[in-house]
């Protein structure tokens, strides 16, 4: 029997009762005791978190660990910043169900993972091909934190139509074939998995070179195959989720309509995501009362997904998600050779095509598309480092298209540059991660690698809601927002975690409070080991998370995972939800 004693924290049991200080008693997993005092016993491991903050282990409902998972189970990226709970099969793409170069084409471009790597594990290791399968293969893992699932819809509709039928424009399933998915999505739904996640958004692209650069196969699906799925889904009470089309504002009324309850019940619905974009400083006010008239008039449960920090993004030259959403953009990332698209950005005509669309103000845009936005922050001419690509256009009397094109033919991918495309104002930040028609999520963990590095998240949102406290203008209570990521995410989406309670798994986090500070924004690249040391843009604040348990056992320690973290069974297990049961 292991028993341990965490003695003096400020304990936030998830629920937004009001935190106390005391003690927590785990034996073998679970939560024994929480009380003001424990009186050690001789058996007891006893842990002194004085000063420090106690809280359920923190839930990410959206990652793209798929791949990753299977040669790092650990998954210590996350598990080191608190998270114990990760969601696979977002955005469409799962691969509990298909062809190994099928899903490598799909995952690997639009997720920014090279697809070599993807390739190479799944050919190596996979051995499953259905829900039930995967949920019992991921159980056999020495898993970091506990795992939880989506259908994915377009190895869903692959695997049944193939993938040339699947992302052939206008090809519709047969009502036979629509009964098959719909036979997968309730195997999966009957192995606990949390629901089907569809994608519309046609700047997602194929990887590889039989299909390359068409959209994902979900975005191919008419909307009447949704909505046959989402009988399902509704009848059972399961989830809904969604990437929307931004280009086009009648496909979010699309999944607005899916989600009302109005005369039925409703469909729980979460989207991505509700931000502060820099380009409509107006939007996410607009967001906002969508999603308050759906829940409140339509008596819906839908969702946005929202990141509570900056929404910054690295590129390498051209290689970056936001470029695939102009047409410009997208047949220089269609080109894989470096040399190919340097000749490319060379060519007259293509720069006039880039700079017409790049300046194009009716056409739709996520991106600002503003150079003045940016900074090199490495390059092989050092004169160029910590300069605006806009900088750089004035120095040599040039447009700063031209100037940024220039700077891709001659130097290619070496030139790596920074922006911040939302969620850059702080009051704007503070009400977004307020509204109750949000969950606080979106960080694309294990996807991006050299793009994105939300990996932290909960802490951000812990220290935005904390330095409001210290200002004396606290827009939010400590405990609440400790909710906000814990018991209000596992809640909704049926999940037996998120809260400290007698009898429940182990799974929380020692904070230091006084460490909630600026470091949680500094930025390293990290090798990956398992992917030839391919080197990935992480943030590390090892000095503000003590401590991480999960089902009890001891998986982060002063900030640092323990080498059995990803080698010994015993911390997480594939999580059913509860959703309709």
């Amino acid at each position: 029997m292991s028993s341990t004693l965490i003695k003096q924290a400020r304990i936030f049991d998830g629920s937004q009762n009001p935190s106390f200080v005391g003690d927590i008693r785990i034996v073998d997993g679970k939560i024994e005791e929480m009380g003001v005092s424990i009186a050690p016993r001789p058996a007891d491991e006893v842990v002194d978190a004085t000063g420090l903050w106690c809280t359920p282990g923190f839930i990410d409902f959206h990652t793209h660990y798929d791949a990753e998972i299977e040669v790092a189970p650990d998954l210590s990226e996350s598990v080191r910043h608190g998270v114990t709970t990760i969601t696979l099969g977002s955005c469409s793409l799962s691969l509990s169900l298909g062809d190994p170069t099928d899903l490598a084409d799909m995952f690997s471009r639009v997720e920014a993972i090279p697809r070599k790597n993807v390739l190479e594990i799944l050919k190596s290791k996979k051995t499953w091909n259905s829900a039930k399968e995967y949920k019992d293969h991921l159980n056999s893992l020495p898993l970091g934190p506990n795992v939880t699932s989506f259908a994915g819809h377009s190895a869903i509709r692959t695997h049944v139509l193939g993938l040339e039928r699947a992302l052939t424009k206008g090809e519709k399933a047969t009502k036979q074939e629509l009964n098959q998915m719909q036979s997968h999505l309730e195997e999966a739904l009957d192995a606990g998995f949390l629901g089907l996640s569809i994608n519309t958004l046609v700047w997602d692209k194929m990887d590889g070179s039989r299909f390359r650069s068409r959209p994902l196969p979900s975005t191919f699906a008419p909307w009447s195959e949704y909505q046959f799925l989402n009988k399902t889904l509704r009848n059972r009470g399961k989830v809904f989720q969604g990437v929307p089309n931004v280009s086009t504002k009648i496909n979010l009324l699309m999944f607005l309509w899916e989600a009302f309850g109005f005369f039925r019940k409703p469909l729980k619905t979460t989207i991505i995501s509700l931000m502060d974009v820099k380009f409509d400083p107006n939007l996410y006010k607009l967001l906002h009362w969508i999603g308050r008239l759906t829940n409140k008039i339509f008596k819906s449960d839908f969702r946005f997904q929202a990141l509570p920090e900056p929404f910054d993004l690295y590129a390498d030259g051209m290689d970056v998600v936001v470029f695939e959403e102009f047409a410009a953009g997208a047949k220089a990332n269609h080109i894989e050779d470096e040399l190919e698209r340097k000749t490319l950005v060379k060519d007259p005509k293509y720069r006039s095509f880039f700079k017409r669309q790049w300046t194009n103000w009716f056409l739709p845009r996520v991106f600002h598309r503003n150079f003045k936005e940016t900074k090199i922050v490495d390059a092989p001419d050092a004169n160029l480092i910590g300069k605006s690509i806009d900088q750089i256009a004035k120095e040599r009397g040039v447009h700063s298209v031209t100037a940024f094109l220039d700077l891709i033919a001659d130097h290619g991918n070496k030139i790596r540059w920074y922006t911040v495309m939302a969620n850059h104002r702080k009051e704007p930040l503070r009400k977004i991660v307020s509204y109750p028609d949000i969950l606080i999520g979106f960080s694309d963990a294990g996807a991006h690698l050299r793009g994105m590095a939300h990996y932290n998240f909960p802490l951000r949102m812990l220290k935005l809601v904390n330095d409001s406290h210290l200002e004396k203008r606290p827009f939010m209570s400590l405990e609440r927002a400790v909710y906000r990521l814990t018991g209000e995410i596992a809640d909704w989406f049926g999940l037996e975690i998120g809260y400290l309670k007698k009898g429940k798994p182990a799974d929380l986090v020692l904070i230091d409070p006084s460490k909630l500070d600026d470091s949680l924004a500094k930025d390293v690249e990290a090798p990956m080991p398992f992917m030839e040391n391919f080197q990935r843009w992480v943030r590390r604040n090892d000095d503000t998370i003590k401590k991480v348990f999960i089902s009890g056992k001891l998986a982060v320690d002063q900030g640092k995972p323990v080498k059995a973290l990803g080698k010994e069974k015993g911390y997480g297990r594939f999580l059913e939800t509860t959703l309709g049961k």
